[in-house]
């Protein structure tokens, strides 16, 4: 058997038993020893089968203690609407002309935003965006008239969240070095708005089993019901 690395010979804490968050945010955080800071990452299995419409669970939450990474935002928006983005900090805007850019490869943000009358142009990137999970979407708030607004959220700690196909949530909700309780700010804010979006074809337990961890640091087992799961 091939010998542990040392990091990962210094985790501890029992990764078998389910957690209250508070101590589970304060396992994660003393197993996440690599030499950068680690991302802490939330696992949300949900009781739904997203195969079914009535059954798909997608929204966007502010994290209210932000992501701590800076989010890379392009606004795609003509005119006014294009400067009232740039005034918000986007660091992409651009119309037809940026459309194309992206068609032809250009992916350099993590956010597109667009204006409802972009819409025609924007579907040109379902392709593209759409397998990466950054198709623009009023749902989500990232068709909007309000770019600015949407600029602001964005860079501000807003994330989008939407099931996979096993129906599970994956999201980053903060860095290692953040302190417990923001980060416990952060996880229970995003359970919230699980609860809020469950879907009516929902069935039986919602929310099934939810998991904390770091970039490099194991995962460890939260107990649902110390963040006010719904059942």
């Amino acid at each position: 058997m091939a010998k542990q690395p040392k990091r990962v010979q210094k985790w501890t804490g029992d990764r078998m038993a389910a957690h209250a968050v508070e101590e589970a945010v304060k396992l994660v955080k003393a197993n996440a020893n690599a030499k950068f800071d680690e991302t802490v990452e939330i696992a949300v299995n949900l009781g739904v089968d997203p195969r079914h419409a009535d059954q798909q669970v997608r929204g966007v939450v502010s994290l209210p203690s932000g992501t701590g990474r800076d989010v890379r935002v392009a606004v795609i928006a003509k005119d006014a609407k294009a400067a009232e983005a740039e005034a918000a900090g986007a660091d992409i805007v651009g119309a037809e002309e940026l459309v194309e850019r992206i068609q032809g490869g250009f992916m350099d943000f993590d956010r597109v935003i667009a204006t409802p009358d972009m819409m025609a142009l924007v579907g040109r990137l379902g392709k593209v965006l759409g397998p990466r999970g950054l198709m623009p979407n009023p749902r989500v708030g990232t068709v909007t008239p309000n770019v600015g607004q949407a600029v602001k959220d964005a860079k501000g700690g807003a994330i989008e969240f939407r099931t996979e196909k096993t129906g599970i949530i994956h999201a980053g909700i903060g860095k290692a070095s953040f302190t417990d309780d923001q980060l416990l700010a952060n996880v229970k804010a995003l359970v919230d708005a699980l609860n809020k979006a469950k879907p009516s074809g929902a069935k039986g337990t919602y929310i099934k089993k939810i998991s904390l961890s770091s970039t490099m640091g194991p995962g460890f087992k939260v107990d649902a019901s110390s963040v006010g799961a719904t059942a």
